[in-house]
């Protein structure tokens, strides 16, 4: 597979996702596999990629901007005491094989390598794309990965606050660069707004937003591992991640693994609370 060739995810015949493997990026964009245009199954755009206002927003992407002193995430890299910063010091992490690609599922196996192409992390990864029933015009992603270290060292994840940065900016991990022509709203199954749920543990928060061709749609989260937390934007900008680092470095141990598990229900129209947690009681 050559540079900006992608595949795609499709639900009953529907493409719902293309996914792009070996993205053609200036480095300091953080070149990495990543989901975009996501879509309803009404044909509604919910990712942004590449957007003007944070150039290494990616769809939908796993990244981390900290990782043994590598950025994998792109942009300037935030120093303590000095703040953010553009540094030699950007990473890839790079396709290297696929294990399965079907409609509705895709595997393959990647290398998280430093700027000068050592491989600090390898890691197998599944997308799947699934139809949910009833009545809502609606379907998920599953995002499973595992992350192995080499053996004989340890590989730390950090972020932005645990550098030292703060205002809860702890992100690095599963992120979603949502898009909205209208001003996003978040909430939880105890909580609403930005603020409150960025840095929360729950069970699952959703994004409502709308889309390029006015169309409301809503994405519900699911999915935190030990320790995870919710890292959400809507001021700025729309977006939620499943943060690694959000207040502590994470160490994958060496020869050790970190796995992780997500899903995200894309649906049409704006969803309310309580549709939203019927939704993600059934993620299992």
């Amino acid at each position: 597979m050559t540079s900006e060739e992608s595949a795609r995810l499709f639900v009953g015949g529907t493409e719902v996702a293309r996914y792009v493997v070996d993205p053609a990026l200036d480095a300091r964009h953080g070149p990495r596999p990543y989901l975009h245009p996501v879509r309803t199954l009404g044909g509604t755009v919910v990712t942004d990629a590449l957007p003007a206002d944070h150039v290494w927003h990616l769809g939908a992407s796993l990244a981390v901007q900290d990782v043994n002193g590598t950025n994998l995430w792109g942009g300037r890299t935030y120093v303590r005491d000095v703040g953010y910063t553009w540094r030699a010091d950007h990473g890839r992490i790079a396709h290297t094989g696929w294990s399965e690609r079907s409609a509705d599922r895709l595997a393959h196996r990647l290398e998280w390598r430093d700027p000068h192409g050592a491989v600090l992390l390898t890691e197998r990864r599944r997308l799947a794309a699934t139809p949910l029933a009833g009545d809502l015009s609606a379907w998920r992603l599953d995002v499973d990965y595992a992350l192995s270290a080499p053996a004989g060292q340890d590989v730390r994840l950090g972020s932005p606050a645990t550098n030292g940065r703060p205002d809860g900016a702890g992100y690095g991990g599963f992120f979603w660069r949502a898009v909205s022509v209208e001003p996003a709203s978040v909430f939880s199954a105890s909580a609403t707004g930005e603020e409150a749920v960025n840095g929360s543990d729950e069970p699952w928060i959703a994004l409502r937003g709308t889309g390029p061709d006015g169309r409301a749609y809503t994405l519900v989260f699911a999915g935190l591992g030990d320790g995870d937390r919710w890292f959400t934007r809507t001021a700025m900008y729309p977006g939620v991640g499943v943060a690694f680092a959000f207040e502590h470095p994470v160490t994958i141990a060496a020869d050790a693994r970190r796995q992780g598990q997500h899903t995200v229900v894309v649906a049409d129209g704006a969803l309310d609370s309580a549709t939203a947690a019927a939704l993600a009681a059934n993620l299992t």
